[in-house]
């Protein structure tokens, strides 16, 4: 099998903040905006920069959402930026009417997704907003596993006209993807080739799923990999492919398993190749407050979850 290392723990706020410097740089009509959180979105440099086009707008966030729409009118690509239980849940009006419904050009940076928010607990963290978003008509929605993909995912989105939803967190994780890579909206990235279960993962699960294959293969089974950082368009060609080759699916995420990746793939495989299927993901519940570690393990959201939904979707091939 091929090893994945990680060159060297990173958040993946920090990808978004690398690539929002890069964008200053060598766009002019990239603007950011933040909510009272500009180090936790990690968008001090742009700010020190190019201070003309950064704009704080407090606690505040439904008028930044509306600020951003507008700005988009005088040909301005906003980036908006604050945690994403306040990036979705908070102004999902505002979203849908002023954004969405207009097709507007704004791009929803969220931070501290998931739980592992960690200590802050359930009152921020979140884990319905890959469901809220891809909900919404026109909207893209994307879930970045590592620095080096978040920071490819943030340069790529400024070249997509129309509203996105970029999610990605707080903790340091595994740095796997190459820094020099292509980021393709709606592309999947196959991982590992395999031919006995097809696990599909996005965020902070796919490392997770990579630790599962490589322990799953020492145990004789083959599993294929597939890392989806785009929720919405979904590959669904990739997934129906791989689906057909394994003749079965486990989806791991760290979101609901009601509205998240999951329930996507179930949808794509019900109507193309119906599949066995298992769901690492919460269980229709909220969070709670404890560190990222504590709370992975709490809510099975790990490798060893990860193998245990593959040991069960093996006996319903």
């Amino acid at each position: 099998m091929k090893e994945y290392k990680n060159t060297g723990s990173k958040d993946t706020r920090s990808g978004f903040g690398a690539g929002l410097t890069e964008l200053g740089k060598t766009n002019e009509n990239v603007v950011a905006l933040c909510a009272d959180l500009t180090g936790s979105l990690k968008m001090d440099d742009f700010k020190e920069n190019h201070p003309e086009r950064f704009f704080q707008v407090g606690i505040a966030e439904a008028n930044m959402i509306g600020m951003a729409a507008g700005m988009t009118i005088g040909g301005k690509i906003p980036f908006t930026g604050t945690f994403a239980n306040f990036s979705t849940g908070r102004v999902y009006d505002q979203i849908r009417q002023s954004v969405a419904y207009s097709g507007k050009n704004v791009k929803i940076c969220a931070s501290h997704a998931g739980v592992t928010l960690g200590e802050d607990g359930a009152t921020h963290q979140i884990l319905e907003d890959l469901g809220l978003m891809k909900m919404l008509p026109g909207m893209t929605v994307i879930n970045t596993c590592d620095f080096n993909q978040t920071k490819a995912a943030t340069l790529a989105i400024s070249e997509h006209n129309g509203p996105v939803y970029l999610r990605f967190g707080r903790p340091k994780v595994a740095n796997f993807t190459p820094e020099d890579q292509k980021f393709e909206i709606g592309k999947a990235v196959k991982l590992y080739e395999g031919s006995d279960v097809t696990i599909i993962a996005t965020g902070h699960l796919v490392w997770e799923a990579i630790q599962a294959a490589v322990e799953l293969n020492e145990k004789g089974i083959s599993a294929e990999v597939i890392n989806i950082h785009t929720i919405k368009p979904l590959d669904e060609e990739a997934i129906i492919a791989s689906a057909k080759k394994t003749g079965c699916v486990v989806t791991a995420e760290e979101h609901n398993f009601l509205g998240g990746l999951g329930e996507s793939v179930a949808r794509t495989l019900a109507e193309n190749h119906p599949t066995p299927q298992e769901f690492v993901a919460t269980q229709d519940t909220f969070g709670e407050s404890g560190t990222p570690a504590q709370l992975m393990d709490k809510y099975g959201l790990n490798a060893a979850a990860i193998i245990k939904a593959t040991e069960k979707v093996l006996k319903r091939k």
